[in-house]
């Protein structure tokens, strides 16, 4: 059974930044395509950013290019949000998920619980 553990969040002021982990056990990375979601209240569940499972291409939502960096480590069977300049809009719990390895983002059927980024002005 494939289990995905979030980790990073807290808080933070505009401007700062956040690195978010995403552990991964059960399989190993390199046969997932993965990304990262959020949800802010009273929204629905927004893609932030994918991986391929071989890590070689990346994709990112507007609000994200050029501040967030998605990035895996395979040796440790965990990905990465780097989140910088961050901003009150951020702010959402944000999900670690993975499909097999041709998945795309809509297609993701593994997810974690969450972990909670809030960022004050």
């Amino acid at each position: 059974q494939v289990q995905l553990v979030e980790s990073g969040g807290g808080l933070a002021q505009a401007g700062d930044s956040l690195r978010l982990s995403c552990v991964v056990s059960g399989r190993t990375l390199n046969t997932l395509a993965m990304g990262w979601f959020r949800q802010a209240p009273g929204r629905e569940r927004e893609v932030v950013a994918t991986i391929t499972a071989t890590g070689g291409v990346t994709r990112y939502t507007d609000a994200a290019r050029g501040r967030f960096t998605i990035s895996r480590d395979n040796a440790k069977n965990t990905i990465y949000l780097q989140m910088n300049s961050l901003e009150p809009e951020d702010t959402a719990v944000y999900y670690c998920a993975a499909g097999h390895p041709f998945a795309t983002s809509s297609e993701y059927d593994i997810w974690g619980q969450g972990t909670q980024v809030t960022v004050s002005s």
